[in-house]
């Protein structure tokens, strides 16, 4: 047990949207937005995290906001390097950082491709690991969800992050089918971005667009109808403007990415062995990610499928949970460096 105490391995939910750290034997010690600050005149980091996401649409010429990672992969390397240095840091802030190197479990999509596998691993050394062992993200996101992943059981889950929807079905500690989609929350607040600036001639930002789906937004049928305030750039005259948007309208825009992701849902259920199958329809459809917390999704999943459908208990930590608890496992990795980025994918 004092071995345990003292380690210093780390899991990352290294996501479109927002960054998790958890080190073993303390829980998840960070979690922000995955965002940078940068200086286009000097190359000078200005900012990581919380504090670069507030400068969102407020900055002056010469500093750019960046969003390193897109559909769940790195867009931008060395900006994503930088941005993982600083999260490692601070996870390990207090610990012997420079003594010794931590090992890091880091999750990827299931569609992800070998390039963009390492261009992760190389990134989180780069960072500052010892080395780097990838996981797969839904496998990931159901060991923090808490589901039998090791019984001979079918247990399915649905991560719906940032930039990728996760879909995938498991049993006796493998991914036995499964589905990912590079459609999630950003596409919904697009979505609501392009349905406002079409029907009202109105341009809002990211941030007012993710303040307005966790208000107002909701998929299906909306039997509560509310409204909400909403200040953008009028595209006619160039001026400031107020409009009031309703849960209904919102419901409309998120019609398409809703239906997506219940289709990649619907799709993975249908290449699911029966005996499988079965025990999910018992069992139900677990949901996990920050897209899972969109009002009445559940509700629509459930009935596209006729299975219950529950939201884990901490959807926006599930992932970077999970990460942190397969450091359990990480001599299997150690054991087998020429194993591929999903060790437990069939």
């Amino acid at each position: 047990m004092g071995r345990f105490s003292f380690s210093q391995d780390l899991g990352i939910d290294l996501g479109t949207a927002n960054t998790l750290v958890f080190v073993k034997g303390k829980g998840v010690v960070v979690s922000e937005p995955s965002v940078v600050a940068r200086n286009i005149q000097t190359g000078d980091i200005e900012a990581v995290g919380n504090s670069a996401r507030n400068m969102i649409g407020r900055t002056p010429g010469n500093i750019t906001v960046i969003r390193p990672m897109k559909d769940g992969v790195i867009a931008d390397y060395d900006t994503t390097a930088v941005m993982m240095r600083y999260y490692i840091k601070k996870a390990m802030r207090n610990r012997s950082f420079l003594a010794k190197k931590p090992d890091v479990m880091i999750c990827v999509p299931t569609g992800i491709t070998m390039v963009e596998e390492r261009a992760v691993i190389d990134a989180t050394k780069q960072a500052g690991a010892k080395d780097a062992f990838p996981i797969s993200e839904p496998f990931a996101a159901a060991i923090g969800a808490g589901l039998p992943v090791w019984e001979p059981t079918g247990s399915m889950i649905v991560d719906i992050g940032g930039g990728t929807t996760e879909v995938a079905v498991i049993s006796l500690g493998g991914v036995v089918t499964s589905r990912s989609v590079r459609t999630a929350g950003d596409n919904m607040d697009e979505a609501i971005i392009h349905y406002i600036r079409k029907h009202y001639n109105l341009m809002i930002g990211e941030r007012s667009a993710e303040s307005i789906k966790m208000d107002v937004g909701v998929a299906g049928e909306v039997k509560e109808d509310v409204d909400m305030d909403i200040r953008g750039r009028d595209l006619l005259t160039g001026l400031p403007k107020t409009i009031t948007i309703t849960a209904k309208e919102i419901a409309k825009a998120l019609e398409d990415t809703v239906l997506s992701i219940v289709e990649a849902v619907k799709n993975t259920l249908e290449k699911t062995p029966p005996e499988l199958a079965a025990d999910i329809m018992d069992r139900g459809i677990v949901l996990s990610g920050g897209g899972s917390l969109l009002k009445n999704f559940d509700q629509v999943i459930s009935d596209e499928t006729k299975m219950p459908v529950f939201v884990t208990e901490d959807p926006l930590e599930s992932v970077a949970i999970g990460t942190g608890k397969s450091l359990e496992y990480i001599q299997h990795f150690r054991s087998h460096p020429g194993v591929s980025a999903r060790p437990f994918v069939n």
